[in-house]
């Protein structure tokens, strides 16, 4: 099977969990429900896996960033997050830029 930007892009937005910045730590924690980060979690600060992984580049664009995916890697907990073998060839080829994407909310 060959891997596209647009299954990468699937894969990315398939990811299950939620992020949080742990104040006290600085650093970042998953969890599978929002409810279970506890107070070093600002509410605020908590954010699905799926959308943790881009950041904006432009008004209109995003960057599939490898850095925030390494964070989830780094979890050791991938088939609970959900990451696919799309994801870890986009991780694995180092020398092609990241995604950058327009992405825009669909009303389903």
């Amino acid at each position: 099977m060959r891997i596209t930007s647009e299954l990468i892009c699937q894969a990315a937005d398939d990811l299950k969990g939620f992020v949080g910045l742990n104040r006290k730590t600085g650093h970042y924690i998953v969890r599978f429900s929002e409810d279970s980060f506890g107070m070093d979690v600002a509410d605020d600060g908590i954010i699905a896996c799926s959308e943790f992984v881009w950041a904006p580049t432009t008004e209109q664009t995003m960057t599939l960033k490898r850095e925030r995916i390494q964070l989830l890697l780094d979890q050791n907990i991938d088939e609970r997050i959900n990451i696919s073998e799309p994801l870890r060839v986009y991780m694995a080829k180092l020398q092609v830029p990241e995604i950058v994407a327009v992405r825009s909310l669909v009303k389903g």
